[in-house]
Formats: C-alpha cells, sequence, structure tokens
C-alpha cells in the first residue's frame, strides 16, 4: 500500500514505496543514458566505460547530482559480481578454434608478461614517482591486468588475423586470475618473506581454477545438450548458472574463480548448446548492464577534487606501462613463438586497461594499506587518460600495419532445438551476406543420411524445397536431424557456408574445426 514501510533500520529513515519508486526511475534514467551512451561510443571508438564513468562521476560529489558515496567494500563485490559476469560472457564467445593455436602464447603473456609487467612498472613507480615499494607493487600489480572488451569495443569495425584476436582473448581472461592473487598478496598486512611461496599459491590457485571450471563446463554442456526443458528462455539462464556455479566452485576450492568461470563458459560456448544465439544475446545484454552498473558505482566513488596531485604521478606510471613494461612483456614472451613485429607492435599497443584495475584498487581501501586512496585516484586517472589516448588510435595503427584480414566468408547462425521425443534436432540456419553457401542447390549440401532440408524461410514467405531449390542470402533453413548425425550435419553446413558446393572435395573444414 502507498507509503507503507519496506524495511527500517533502527527507526531511521525507513523505505517507502514512494522512495522505491524514486530509485526505480533513477535507476531506468541511468540505464537509458547509458544505453544512448553506447552509441556515441561507436561513432567516436572510444571504449564505452569512459561515458559510464562519466556518468557515475557526474552524480557523485563534485557533480550535478551531489551523492556522498565512499563504500569501497561495496563496489568491491559489486565489481567482482560483475566481472563474473563479463568473464561468462568473454568465455561464450570465444571461439575454439581462433583460441586454441593461441594458448601457449597466451598463457606466457598472462603468467610471465604480468610478472615483467608488474616489475618494471612498479620501478618506475618507485624511482620516479616516489611510491613506497609497497605501494608501487600494487600499482604496477593493478595495472598488468588487460580488459579485452575494451580492446574490442574499438577494434570491432576492423578484422583483425584470428592468431592476434586469439592471443588478446585468451590473454584478457587468463591474466585477471594472477593479477587478483598478486593484489591481494601485496595489500595484505606483514611481508612477503618467499617470493618462490607466492608463486606455487599462484601455481596451484590456477591448476585448481582450470581443472573446476573444465569439469563444470563440460558437464554443464553435456547436460544442457541432451535435457530438452519446457521453454527456451531457460536456456540462456541455465547457461549463465553454470557459469557462475563454476566460480563459486573454484573460489570456494581456494582456487581461481575467475579462471573458473572464464573457462567453464568457453567450453559452453563451443559445445554447440540448443537455443545458442538466444545465450548469446541474453549473456551480452548482462554483459552490458554488469559493465554500466560497475562503472558508475566507480566514478561515484571518485572524488574529482582529490585527484589533481595524483595526475602527473598517473600520468609517469601510464608511461612506464605503455612505453616500456608492456612492449617489454610481449617481446620477451611473444619472440619464441615467431610472431610477426607488426602483429606484437599491436598487441603491445593494444593492452588496454579497463574495468579490472579500478576494481583491484579497491582491495587496498577494504584492507586498510596505507596511502591506499592515492593508490585508487593513480590508477583512475591512468585508465582515464590512456584509454582516451589508445583507444581511438588502435584502428588506426591497426590499418598502417596492414593487420585487417581479407575478405572471408560470413560464419552461419546456425540454432538448435532439441526434439526429445523424437530423439532429434530442429537446427534453424540463417545463411548471411558473405557465405559461400548462396547460389548452392539443397542436394549439393550432401547432408548426412537421418538430415534434411525441410522448410525455407525466404522473403517472410515458406515453402518446402525441392533438391533443385537454390538457396539465397539471408535464406532461414529448418533442418531436421537424428541425434547420431546431428553434429556432422552442423559441420557440414558450416563447411558449405565457408567452402560453397565443393567443400569436402577440396578439403574444406567447418567452423569448428572438422574436415568434411
Amino acid at each position: 500500500m502507498p507509503g507503507s514501510v519496506l524495511c527500517s533500520r533502527e527507526g531511521k529513515r525507513p523505505l517507502t514505496v514512494h522512495h522505491l519508486n524514486q530509485l526505480l526511475l533513477v535507476c531506468s534514467l541511468v540505464l537509458l543514458i547509458a544505453v544512448a551512451a553506447v552509441r556515441i561510443s561507436s561513432r567516436s571508438g572510444l571504449p564505452s566505460l569512459l561515458v559510464y564513468l562519466a556518468i557515475g562521476v557526474a552524480m557523485g560529489q563534485d557533480g550535478i547530482g551531489d551523492i556522498q558515496f565512499d563504500n569501497a567494500e561495496l563496489v568491491q563485490v559489486i565489481g567482482y559480481a560483475a566481472l563474473v559476469v563479463i568473464l561468462a560472457e568473454g568465455g561464450l564467445g570465444t571461439k575454439w578454434k581462433e583460441a586454441k593455436p593461441a594458448l601457449p602464447a597466451a598463457s606466457a603473456l598472462a603468467l610471465a608478461g604480468v610478472a615483467v609487467s608488474v616489475g618494471v612498472t612498479a620501478a618506475g613507480a618507485h624511482y620516479l614517482t616516489g611510491l613506497e615499494w609497497r605501494q608501487a607493487l600494487i600499482v604496477g600489480a593493478v595495472v598488468s591486468s588487460t580488459d579485452a572488451a575494451a580492446v574490442f569495443s574499438v577494434l570491432r569495425r576492423i578484422p583483425l588475423p584470428s592468431r592476434i584476436t586469439g592471443i588478446l582473448e585468451a590473454e584478457s581472461g587468463f591474466n585477471d586470475a594472477p593479477v587478483v592473487i598478486l593484489v591481494v598478496a601485496f595489500s595484505t598486512a606483514g611481508p612477503i618473506e618467499h617470493w618462490y611461496v607466492l608463486l606455487g599459491e599462484i601455481a596451484l590457485e590456477l591448476a585448481i581454477g582450470a581443472a573446476i571450471g573444465l569439469a563444470v563446463g563440460w558437464l554443464g554442456s553435456l547436460g544442457l545438450r541432451h535435457v530438452a526443458l519446457p521453454a527456451s528462455g531457460l536456456y540462456p539462464i541455465a547457461v549463465m548458472s553454470i557459469a557462475v556455479a563454476a566460480y563459486a566452485a573454484g573460489a570456494m576450492a581456494h582456487g581461481s574463480g575467475f579462471l573458473a568461470v572464464y573457462l567453464a563458459a568457453m567450453v559452453m560456448g563451443n559445445a554447440r548448446l540448443p537455443h545458442w544465439p538466444a545465450t548469446r544475446g541474453f549473456a551480452d545484454g548482462l554483459g552490458w548492464l554488469a559493465q554500466i552498473g560497475m562503472f558508475v558505482l566507480l566514478g561515484l566513488l571518485v572524488t574529482p577534487h582529490e585527484l589533481g596531485d595524483d595526475i602527473l604521478p598517473a600520468l609517469v606510471i601510464g608511461l612506464v606501462l605503455t612505453m616500456v613494461a608492456r612492449p617489454l612483456s610481449v617481446v620477451l614472451c611473444l619472440v619464441p613463438f615467431r610472431v610477426p613485429w607488426q602483429e606484437q607492435a599491436l598487441m603491445s599497443w593494444a593492452g588496454l586497461r579497463g574495468a579490472v584495475p579500478i576494481i583491484l584498487a579497491t582491495i587496498p581501501m577494504v584492507e586498510g594499506v596505507t596511502g591506499s586512496r592515492r593508490i585508487f585516484n593513480i590508477v583512475f586517472v591512468l585508465v582515464v587518460v590512456y584509454t582516451l589516448i589508445q583507444g581511438p588510435t588502435l584502428p588506426w595503427l591497426a590499418r598502417k600495419l596492414r593487420l585487417g584480414k581479407g575478405d572471408e566468408a560470413a560464419d552461419l547462425g546456425i540454432e538448435s532445438a532439441p526434439l526429445e521425443r523424437l530423439r532429434g534436432h530442429l537446427l534453424s540456419v540463417t545463411i548471411p551476406e558473405g557465405s559461400k553457401m548462396h547460389g548452392v542447390e539443397v542436394s549439393e549440401l550432401r547432408l548426412p543420411t537421418g538430415a534434411a532440408v525441410t522448410l525455407i524461410v525466404r522473403d517472410e514467405t515458406s515453402f518446402v524445397p525441392l533438391p533443385t531449390t537454390g538457396l539465397r542470402r539471408g535464406d532461414e533453413l529448418l533442418v531436421v536431424a537424428t541425434d547420431p548425425v546431428r553434429d556432422a550435419a552442423e559441420a557440414r553446413l558450416r563447411a558449405v557456408g565457408h567452402g560453397g558446393k565443393l567443400a569436402g572435395w577440396l578439403g574444406t573444414e567447418g567452423a569448428n574445426g572438422h574436415r568434411t
């Protein structure tokens, strides 16, 4: 009922329905502004994180909202939850075909590269800005984690070779875990007596997290592929729930929950789950919501009038990180893999910092480390300034280095729904622009026995095709496949989409890496 008290603590400022309505109105307006800001960021080439941070700063103290907010512990908890969602969304979008060849190089960057970056950046922060060694090490560790969301938000208009995208995606998914461990270790009271003990703890936590993530992802994908849920909308919820469960299981087992959630999501993302386009859309929406809420909160936590004295140290540390630490770590880690210098140069410049560093900067604040507020301010300024510099110049650098890949056949959009009672699957196949399936006749698909094209939707009209019916771009095919040939049917469809009617005769591989 209007005006009724929803909750009260010690009889002070009870929360009423009127207050709840006001809160919902403010939240909805913030979300609408943030969604509209995505359009601005896409046109300008700037990562959207800067727009969301600006919204938070504008709402906070010294801004038009004048909201007094300084709860670093709450920001850390919400930030961790948002990172779980963001890593899950990133894992679901990682293609195993691209990530598999890049795993050794990405692992080297996520481990040895982080160590080099932390050491060089901490030395620069100590000797050039006068930070104490503990503070310098915390800053070096905090800013050593890259953010794939920030990188690809400005590179989405320029397709890159699969090796570059695979390394950058895998690195950003892997390096969060060791960086979190380092920041927590440096922020804990007392000296670190034996560095090799810390390395052993990092290795153990990563191994536990990887094992749990792979196991949860495999079991989850197995269950979702063989159990028909009563509503298609339950599949996206189930996928995200399994990914979050992987994080919880990894953390409770004293492993890396961040690595567990990323690997579990990557396994499920490459398992050809039912209703996959809907799942990807749901995860993408949750990822955006997590980023918006997280960055607005981080912006609220900033006190702009306190940043003045920390701007110069932030610029100096950022210069050391961008021009020395990151390139040195890339060169040292990638030389053994014979990566061309052009790709090394782009990956050196593509080490954007986004959500993770600012959230990790709240850890020393919660732990009560001396000078933790200054650490947070330095990290905040560093992320904002160097994202403004690196973000818009990344596409330009990629073009100058001639790293945009040529025209390739577009991958098919295939959605699968299990037909449990018929022991089969209904595949919904969308033929995109650029697909080499255009012009192929139905009989030339050469689907395995037990699979057939039952219906074609073209220009909002559906019809049953003949063997001689030619396929066109924009067509939606409904393919029924029995359970034993479901994977072979999808592999064949993807192979034709990439190689045309001669796929198989020319040894063309499907998008999942299977030869046909």
